[in-house]
């Protein structure tokens, strides 16, 4: 027996229309550095969009199905694009603007990019890929820059008010199914290539849906959020569309992404809530510590990407009155898989052991542990296993795309379809996951093993570290051992090694301490903001990094 209800598809025109008719007066404020934001309104974007799309079509001759790129920051002009290109039928691409060029390369030309839409301030790092991007026929220029590094591009260069000039402020959006590809992201290729991602209208929709829901982030059109997590990473968690479906205004901090200008945004538009990974915020402290700002108007953070070490989490709430909320997801994810809000009634003390897990899993996301001789462990807070996770906005499959040897990949996907994250931790009864480590980051010690996630996290709470990562290092004895590499406070003073490994050794016991330190400039970094270890193992291994033993 079928049900009686009406098959309307879910897509992202659907939120366009609804974010630009019901929600008109909601606006996207634009930093620029100086002078007063360029303010948009959400029915302003719908007509652009419109605008866009007819120039996409119509001038460039972008089809359905075809890909177009945008190399661009956070700003209204990018908002326009995540709806006119998907809505138009087309397939709307992110490139992460903060990848090494051969992987610019390899990803535009993996995903067959016709279009690139590129911020002027960006086009010193598009002008020389240009001759190798195999399919890219246009540029489209953002914004004010100079345009002189593309003469004699093969690719043509247009201007981007230019082409909207004059276009309707309708288009006749076409009725798309809703398991047609509506945007792609790759994965930063931390191992390996990077891998593609397409996002179909159904996730979008649904998982723009969850963003809204007040288990998850719970913005109203009473709230401004400020999205500091780039649009090019898997769709700056979602929040362009779930803002649309709700009305809740988007502060965009175009480039201008430095703890200052952030500082001063944050003081002078007011926003309610912000996202980032946890890098943004320690650098925001610093900057307010430094340089008081008003920032009371800030009620929360969603903070994703990498653990947050619970006493910066502290540190906002007791001193600035901010809510730091955790979530954990993936490019794979949408990316929203858990998020940290405490079970109801719990407050204060009885609430952090909630909040500084990665979260509760939503309805939609189903999730299991599986050990490592393949058996499924329970959810009792304690037995470990590496998270295996699905739903309607998790990936089947990688994009096979030109010359791709593989659309499934053994080892990110298991025999029954379910995604394999790569993540080690374990589920209380509740579900509510804690991360203990990434499968390849986790030190096995002596038939046991050590998180460097928690070491990290007990290090970070001292008042003199501002940074610790912690690998896995060769030990003849153990088989490895923990090193870390600590980044100390400016104003540290004479803090040892010894002090910082007692300081662990009240916390956590004793076999797990580390014998190895080195101090560092700064932890390294991958493109989307999370500490990048594997430039860690190569320093060691080549006997770049200071290292004393205890």
């Amino acid at each position: 027996m079928l049900s009686t209800m009406q098959d309307v598809p879910l897509t992202v025109t659907r939120i366009l229309r609804h974010g630009s008719t019901v929600h008109d007066k909601s606006q996207v404020t634009t930093w620029t550095g100086e002078g007063e934001p360029h303010r948009r309104s959400f029915a302003e974007i719908g007509a652009r969009s419109a605008r866009l799309a007819h120039a996409l079509r119509d001038e460039l001759g972008v089809r359905p199905g075809d890909r177009v790129a945008t190399l661009m920051w956070n700003n209204a002009e990018h908002v326009e694009a995540y709806f006119a290109i998907p809505a138009m039928g087309s397939v709307l691409h992110t490139l992460n603007l903060r990848l090494p060029p051969e992987q610019l390369v390899y990803i535009a030309n993996h995903a067959a990019d016709r279009v690139v839409l590129v911020n002027g301030s960006l086009l010193p790092l598009l002008a020389p890929l240009l001759p190798r991007l195999e399919t890219v026929e246009h540029v489209v220029v953002v914004g004010p820059g100079d345009t002189s590094a593309l003469d004699g591009a093969r690719p043509a260069v247009h201007e981007y008010e230019a082409l909207l000039d004059g276009r309707p402020d309708s288009y006749d959006w076409p009725e798309l199914d809703e398991r047609e590809a509506a945007a792609m992201c790759y994965t930063s290729g931390t191992t390996g290539d990077p891998k593609g991602v397409v996002y179909s209208h159904r996730s979008i929709y649904l998982h723009a849906m969850q963003v809204n829901m007040t288990e998850s982030m719970g913005l109203t059109d009473a709230d401004t959020t400020l999205p500091v997590v780039p649009m090019f990473h898997v769709n700056a968690w979602g929040l362009p569309h779930a803002t649309f479906m709700t009305g809740v205004g988007m502060l965009m901090p175009d480039r201008f992404l430095q703890p200052g200008p952030l500082a001063e945004m944050i003081e002078t538009e007011r926003p309610t809530h912000a996202a980032a990974v946890p890098t943004i915020w320690q650098g925001l402290l610093a900057e307010l510590a430094e340089k008081p700002r008003d920032i009371s108007c800030m009620k929360s953070v969603t903070i994703g990407g990498s653990a947050c070490p619970p006493a910066m989490m502290r540190t906002f709430e007791e001193k600035y009155g901010v809510t730091v909320c955790h979530a954990w997801g993936m490019t794979e994810t949408s990316p929203l898989g858990t998020v940290a809000n405490p079970p109801r009634g719990l407050t204060g003390e009885d609430a952090w052991p909630y909040r500084i897990t990665q979260g509760r899993f939503p309805a939609s996301v189903e999730a299991r542990l599986v050990g490592p001789d393949g058996s499924f462990m329970p959810w009792d807070g304690e037995s470990a296993g590496e998270l295996e996770v699905r739903g309607s906005w998790i990936a089947g499959s990688y994009y096979g795309g030109a010359g791709a040897e593989s659309v499934r990949p053994e080892d990110k996907f298991s025999p029954d379809g379910w995604l394999r994250t790569g993540d080690v931790g374990v589920i209380t009864p509740d579900g509510y996951l804690t991360l203990t480590d990434r499968a390849k980051d986790v030190i096995k010690s002596g038939g046991e093993w050590i998180s460097s996630v928690e070491l990290e996290n007990t290090l970070m709470a001292h008042e003199a570290v501002a940074e610790a990562a912690v690998i896995a290092v060769p030990d003849e004895r153990w088989g490895e051992r923990p090193l870390a590499a600590v980044v100390l406070q400016e104003d540290a003073g004479d803090v040892t090694y010894g002090e910082l490994r007692a300081f662990l050794g009240e916390r956590l016991a004793r076999w797990q301490l580390p014998e190895r330190w080195t101090r560092i400039a700064e932890v390294p970094k991958t493109s989307v903001g999370k500490f990048d270890k594997k430039v860690l193992r190569a320093q060691y291994a080549a006997q770049e990094l200071d290292v004393t033993t205890l």
